[in-house]
């Protein structure tokens, strides 16, 4: 088995999976599931250009897997390919996970997203560590604001004047399951498992942190991470440190396990509609302009129509993309063993037209 090894499986309906060979390119007048059998070809060729060691791809148009693919290696040194269902570290494509544990918690009475973060326990002491220590992310966090609220840290605009701008701040949205789990009277992780994890059928996917060991027949299978050294070789990277139990990370997936969510989030198995809208709705400045994120998903239209998507990233590690275009009811779920998705991006901008997958995830669907 050599390291150029490809695995494609094209899915529809309730049809069984069998194997593919994906057509030379896009072509007027080809069904979803062709194009996206093309697609699996060119993301393919993206990924080696990339140097991306391996590569899990699903594509859906509303509930429905056009195609679903692995390419590449999940573990080099073991010639291990990857395959739709190979988990990964799904780094913060969980943000959009964490967003559907508030808002289903926010639909059962048990928590207030208006409610300024002071009243939280502990919060008062993090926002003085933190505040203390400044930098990029606390330099001018409003965590001494009272009308700093939950809602300001799920939708990134905790910095400056609270609901004002948007900065992308990992740190804070991580801090957002504790208010969680407080409500809820239960561990972050555990919220996950019942509201995400087990309404939406997702068995290739867990919880991990310091306290929680990842469950055995993921870690056996997780991909191993990856990243260039200075002279453009690929080389085994140290896995992620042991994190907290935190809202910004700490999941590991699969690209199927995360269509599985797609899925759920479409059918209404995870939230009420008008807890999606205000999910998908994206916050406003005081000129009225809209920001770029809603509460845990980036929202822009940088190619004339609306998209939400996320991003994962480890760097050195994995990358992720989770991108949605709701006006055409698509759906694109990338993972990576590198940081090969990534592009380069302030933390007050949204970039998704920078992304050559999204570009041509896009462009290739009418």
């Amino acid at each position: 088995m050599k390291p150029g090894i490809v695995t494609a499986i094209l899915l529809a309906g309730s049809c069984s999976p069998r194997a593919v060979t994906p057509p030379a390119g896009p072509q007027a007048g080809l069904s979803d599931r062709e194009i996206a059998v093309q697609l699996l070809s060119r993301f393919n060729s993206l990924r080696q250009a990339l140097k991306i060691p391996g590569l899990a791809v699903v594509m859906l148009r509303d509930t429905m897997v056009l195609a679903a693919g692995g390419f590449g290696l999940a573990d080099r040194e073991r010639y291990v390919p990857v395959t739709p269902d190979t988990p990964f570290n799904i780094a913060s494509v969980t943000k959009p996970m964490a967003a559907v544990v508030a808002l289903r918690l926010a639909e059962q009475g048990r928590l207030d997203l208006d409610r300024s973060m002071r009243s939280f326990r502990d919060f008062v002491e993090f926002c003085a560590d933190v505040r203390g220590a400044g930098g990029i992310f606390f330099g001018d966090y409003a965590c001494e604001h009272p009308g700093l609220t939950l809602r300001h840290v799920l939708s990134m605009t905790a910095n400056g004047a609270p609901g004002e701008r948007f900065l992308y701040n990992p740190p804070s949205f991580s801090w957002a399951s504790r208010p969680m789990a407080e409500a809820a009277d239960t561990s972050f992780s555990e919220l996950v498992r019942m509201l995400v994890f087990e309404p939406a059928g997702m068995t290739r996917s867990a919880r991990t942190n310091r306290r929680l060991p990842l469950r055995g027949d993921l870690a056996a299978s997780l991909a191993a991470p990856y990243r260039l050294d200075s002279g453009g070789t690929l080389i085994r990277s140290e896995p992620p440190g042991p994190q907290g139990d935190g809202a910004a990370g700490g999941v590991i997936s699969s690209a199927m396990d995360l269509a599985r969510f797609d899925i759920a989030l479409t059918r209404g198995r995870l939230l009420r509609p008008e807890s999606i809208r205000a999910m998908w709705t994206p916050g406003r400045s005081p000129s009225g302009a809209p920001l770029p994120y809603g509460l845990g998903w980036f929202l822009a239209a940088p190619f004339g129509e609306p998209l939400a998507w996320h991003t994962g990233l480890w760097e050195g590690a994995y990358s992720a993309l989770y991108l949605k275009a709701p006006g055409r009811r698509l759906t694109l779920i990338l993972l990576a063993n590198s940081d090969g998705l990534r592009w380069e991006t302030r933390l007050d901008e949204a970039a998704i037209e920078r992304s050559p997958f999204a570009r041509a995830f896009l462009a290739a669907f009418p």
